[in-house]
């Protein structure tokens, strides 16, 4: 009886000898997850996505409309600042008063005002609310390189208004007042003018986001420097192109800058990537 004993426990597999070691080792034996791997990414379903999208585009419109709303009482004073520090008064004298062509005409460009403050504002909350949207689907590196983009993302836009306040403006204007000089008697309107503006403004707070954009899309793997070097000649093009459907001037004059600082942007960024690996 204990030779058979001995046997049948001899022939016994080990699933049935240790119930629990078969399940330890299976356990023992599943890939952790390493560190380079987005921990939070799961399959949800395109309805959920969406929802998501629509909550994080609507606090960048809340943010937006909260600061507009800030700015709009001191809105009469930037536009003082803006029309006496930009229009050459030097050479026009009281010819360079803005004119008003319609009743609302103040207030509409008191609000365009204070919403191009709300736009500025709102470029890094919407850099912030687009990581937060990706966040489970991005690697550790990738999540350090958004979350430095946000600050990154402000002090480019202010740079931006601050190049066009600075250099754009005001040499598009003196080249308004002399493309026009002895052929007519030059009046500037308030709308037409600062619509002129805010538009440039605003678009080269974007347009100095150019560089922002490159580092994040080569860093993340979206792109090389190479790829985008070869294709130079197709952006030029198209930087031409967008300058001109989205500038106001039909001189030419401010597209033609605009364009230009695209251009320089755009290489010199890929000139300071020249000595990396990417």
């Amino acid at each position: 009886m204990a030779d058979e004993s001995e046997a049948t426990a001899s022939n016994l597999s080990p699933a049935e000898d240790t119930g629990t070691a078969p399940r330890e080792t299976e356990t023992l034996n599943e890939p952790a997850p390493t560190p380079d791997e987005p921990l939070e990414d799961e399959e949800m379903p395109l309805a959920d996505h969406i929802e998501e999208m629509i909550k994080r585009l609507a606090v960048v419109i809340a943010v937006a409309g909260l600061v507009t709303a800030v700015a709009l009482p001191f809105s009469e004073q930037v536009i003082n600042f803006l029309w006496y520090n930009i229009i050459p008064f030097d050479q026009l004298g009281e010819q360079a008063r803005p004119r008003l062509y319609h009743p609302l005409a103040l207030v509409l460009t008191e609000l365009k005002v204070a919403s191009l403050a709300g736009v500025i504002v709102a470029l890094p909350v919407f850099v912030y609310q687009t990581y937060l949207f990706m966040r489970p689907g991005l690697y550790p590196h990738e999540r350090r390189y958004y979350l430095a983009a946000v600050p990154t993302s402000l002090v480019l836009a202010v740079v931006g208004v601050s190049f066009a306040f600075f250099l754009v403006l005001p040499a598009v204007f003196t080249y308004f007042i002399s493309y026009t000089e002895g052929a007519a008697e030059l009046a500037f309107g308030l709308t037409k003018t600062f619509n002129l503006i805010l538009m440039l403004m605003g678009y080269l707070a974007v347009v100095f986001q150019i560089p922002l954009f490159i580092m994040l899309a080569i860093m993340m793997g979206l792109t090389t420097r190479r790829w985008l070097a070869d294709r130079r000649l197709l952006f030029w093009g198209a930087f031409l192109g967008i300058s001109f459907l989205f500038t106001p001037d039909p001189t030419g004059m401010a597209p033609i800058l605009v364009t230009l600082t695209m251009i320089t942007l755009f290489e010199g960024t890929l000139f300071l990537l020249k000595w990396t690996d990417r």
